[in-house]
């Protein structure tokens, strides 16, 4: 039962409770000052000020020493976090010890380094810290320096000097808490929501790889039959001519056969890429008319206008295997998404960015739904009827493999435009082509 995810979660360590304590420290011995100023000039109570000044100066020098030691970069144990919490509660008793003790209203704030710790650190090292809190408030329960002053007010003013310093202790405290739990429900939420992502993200490459291994044994099994297909048409061709309506149409199923073949060589030699030793080499140029030939053999009736907008030296690429599919695969859903829009055009192109190199894909459609953008290829999802929702998810895949992303946008001349952007170190060769 204590090994549930949600229980280890813990947004912040203890190096990053020793940097709030240490913020928090520097306004701890700002306020104490003010508050002595305020008390003793202000309202002319009679007060230790020597040594209440002496008190918050030995926070500040502690305060100087914590920051310095967290500016080396040495990790940060919980033990350290809990000297360090204990320094707190000791000034802080020293300073209401010499200021009425358990009388005084702001022994309330006993409470927050046990607050603090409970973000943080392991049960018994916060059982530590409240054993130290409850150690400090016990003893100025009976042992304390009352305040003169006080005692020479009628119990009216006495009350209303009380009541304003509870007042001001409950306003801190509330703040202060307030401010660390939404702190940390954020933080919770965040990792909540990373975890959701990650675990869709998971299952859409599951999904993935159960595809992948289909399509491997489809490929092996396709093989032979295509290649009997393809003689046997070829036979068939030879015994007529070649302007006979019989012979064109053997003509084009023996290219589509020959096509099929094709494929399942890409197929084969995407697959066995990432186990060779070298990588293929192409200019930027290449790659993008590569992609664009690729594409124009699968929808011949689309107007595609490729731009390639690299300025300096050419740019020599290994592009990752899949990169070339998912790029087509954009440009395919990008087709189809113009068509809904009754246009064939579609634009592709290329450009680098600093340290990056983007590729964006546009249509001229009606754009994607909110479904569509809310799945983010984290899921297949698809708003054509016929759709398996494969080529989106692919191109997330294949942005999150390399280190980039995959953004969409909705330009104001309509239609939907999609970016995808890639670290330039993972698809650009050490040496220029």
């Amino acid at each position: 039962m204590n090994d549930h995810p949600l229980l280890r979660l813990r947004p912040h360590g203890p190096r990053e409770l020793a940097l709030t304590l240490a913020r928090l420290r520097i306004c701890a011995v700002v306020g104490q000052l003010l508050c002595v100023a305020v008390v003793a000039h202000g309202i002319g109570v009679d007060l230790p000020e020597r040594a209440l000044v002496l008190g918050s100066g030995a926070l500040a020098v502690f305060a100087a020493f914590v920051g310095w030691r967290l500016g080396r970069g040495h990790p940060v144990a919980e033990t350290e976090v809990v000297a360090h919490l204990a320094v707190d509660i000791g000034v802080l008793a020293y300073l209401l010890y010499l200021t009425g003790g358990a009388t005084n209203p702001f022994i309330s704030l006993l409470i927050m380094p046990v607050a603090l710790a409970a973000t943080a650190l392991s049960a018994i090292h916060l059982a530590a810290v409240v054993l130290l809190a409850g150690a400090a408030y016990a003893l100025l329960m009976f042992r304390y320096v009352p305040l003169e002053a006080m005692r020479h007010q009628d119990a009216a003013q006495q009350f209303s000097l009380h009541v304003l310093g509870m007042g001001i202790s409950f306003a801190i405290s509330a703040s202060l808490l307030g401010f660390f739990v939404w702190r940390l429900a954020l933080a919770l939420r965040e990792r909540e929501a990373a975890a959701q992502r990650q675990r869709e993200r998971a299952l859409r490459d599951e999904g993935i790889l159960a595809i992948a291994t289909q399509a491997a044994g489809a490929a092996h099994e396709l093989n032979t039959p295509l290649s009997t297909m393809y003689t046997l048409l070829s036979g068939l061709r030879a015994a007529h001519r070649a302007d006979d309506p019989v012979g064109q149409d053997l003509a084009v199923l023996a290219d589509q056969a020959d096509r099929c073949r094709t494929i399942l060589r890409e197929l084969v030699a995407a697959g066995a890429e990432p186990l060779s030793a070298e990588t293929k080499q192409t200019s930027i140029e290449a790659f993008v008319a590569a992609c664009a030939d690729r594409f124009r053999l699968l929808r011949p009736e689309v107007e595609l206008a490729a731009a390639v907008e690299v300025s300096g030296r050419e740019t020599s690429l290994r592009p990752a295997p899949g990169l070339q599919h998912s790029l087509v695969a954009l440009l395919n859903n990008a087709a189809d998404a113009s068509a809904l829009g009754h246009s064939t055009q579609v634009e592709f192109s290329v450009r680098r960015l600093g340290d990056t190199v983007e590729f964006a894909v546009g249509d001229r459609g009606p754009g994607l739904s909110r479904d569509a953008r809310d799945a983010s290829g984290a899921r297949f999802f698809s708003d054509k009827r016929d759709g398996l929702g494969l080529g989106l998810a692919l191109a997330h895949a294949t942005a999150e493999r390399l280190g980039g992303n995959l953004t969409v946008e909705t330009p104001a001349e309509g239609g939907t435009l999609m970016r995808l952007r890639l670290p330039l170190g993972r698809v650009e060769n050490s040496r220029r082509a």
